[in-house]
């Protein structure tokens, strides 16, 4: 079991930033990757960033292309979200999740609120 707790998130007017951190907990055994997933009201869930547990492999939504950035620290068991020229449509629930696959996580967190005003 792996458990995920975010924090960071908030209201920001469009153009700021917002570094979401995520915590994780447990036994990693198979955990290949770490991401960040949102989901709007009326919306599905949907993928904005991984990465890798081998070679910090990143990849992106290609809403979040050139504005989002992802990292993880290995250490700290944790992985972050800085956002940067954010705009009204980046906001959602903001999920932590970690898995076997970038697309479907096996484990997400508890969510942490966005909020873009125009």
């Amino acid at each position: 079991q792996v458990q995920l707790v975010e924090s960071g998130g908030g209201l920001v007017q469009a153009g700021g930033s917002l570094r979401l951190s995520c915590a994780a907990s447990g036994v990693f055994g198979n955990i290949y990757y770490l991401g960040w997933y949102r989901q709007a009201p009326g919306k599905l869930r949907e993928f904005v960033a991984s990465i890798s547990d081998v070679n910090d492999v990143t990849d992106y939504a290609a809403s979040a292309k050139g504005r989002f950035t992802i990292s993880r620290d290995s250490a700290k068991n944790s992985v972050s979200l800085q956002m940067n020229s954010l705009k009204p449509e980046d906001t959602a629930v903001y999920y932590c999740g970690a898995g076997t696959s970038p697309l479907w996580p096996n484990y997400l967190g508890q969510g942490t609120q966005v909020t873009v005003s125009a």
